[in-house]
């Protein structure tokens, strides 16, 4: 995603955003959001979001999650609405699929691969590596490695593979975002810690294992099931997906039309 500059939006199109989002506790209960580690792993900062214990394992209380969820869904509606960028850091096997499909679909930086160290810290030299692969990449495209020989193109074909595992889900990241969503915080840490030194707001599922005060935005849910974060990811998804299409719906037509 390049960087833009933050465009106003009409009072009609924020007055128009949804408050009300279809965020039903039964539904949630259906999807695994509520089920927590064993009653060992609890973090004590998480337990104001549980509501009981069953055959050892933390159950969370979905009154707690739908608050805090329409919380979350309340910020990106703004993060939209001011044309800021949203990042995504998804680097669990189980749901790589998920959060890949989810940021292509809606236009969104993302990461499936291990978090690279600096990433946040070290942006500028991180611009640079991204700015390498990306000339690497054009030079493939337009021919020019054609001089190289096959063994040479070879080697390069690896180090593009290499460079698109590490870069591919950034490489058009042209600046800092201005929040993350992070779909584990205790795989996800260094992302975590490097989004707190930088400013960068935070949303992200709390697993109760975690520490919720890390998160600007904390989501009380299990981070482990598939269909618990897929739950969450499509309910961004709407919010995003509606909230543009209401920004779009207020942007002033041209003088030229009828």
């Amino acid at each position: 995603m390049s960087e833009t500059k933050e465009k106003k939006v009409p009072a009609s199109a924020k007055a128009a955003a949804d408050r009300d989002f279809n965020i039903k506790t039964e539904e949630m209960a259906q999807a695994g959001l509520h089920f927590g580690h064993k009653t060992s792993k609890i973090h004590p900062r998480m337990m104001p979001y549980l509501a009981s214990v069953r055959n050892t394992i933390h159950i969370i209380d979905l009154e707690k999650t739908k608050e805090k969820l329409e919380e979350a869904l309340r910020f990106v509606q703004q993060l939209v609405l001011d044309n800021k960028i949203l990042l995504i850091v998804g680097t669990k096997v189980q749901v790589k699929g998920l959060v890949e499909n989810f940021a292509r679909e809606l236009d969104l930086p993302y990461v499936l691969e291990r978090w690279l160290g600096g990433t946040f810290t070290n942006f500028e030299i991180i611009r640079r590596r991204i700015a390498y692969f990306k000339e690497l990449e054009r030079k493939k495209k337009e021919g020019e490695l054609e001089k190289y020989t096959k063994r040479e193109r070879t080697k390069i074909d690896e180090e593009l593979r290499d460079l698109e595992i590490k870069f591919g889900g950034i490489k058009n990241l042209e600046r800092l975002p201005d929040a993350i969503l992070v779909l584990d915080m205790k795989r996800d840490d260094l992302a975590v810690k490097e989004a707190i030194m930088k400013r960068i707001k935070i949303i992200a599922i709390s697993h109760t294992n975690t520490d919720p005060r890390l998160a600007d935005y904390p989501i009380p849910a299990n981070d482990d099931a598939i269909s618990s974060v897929k739950y969450i990811l499509d309910k961004i998804k709407e919010t995003i997906l509606s909230t543009r299409l209401k920004v779009k719906s207020e942007k002033p037509q041209s003088k030229n039309q009828s």
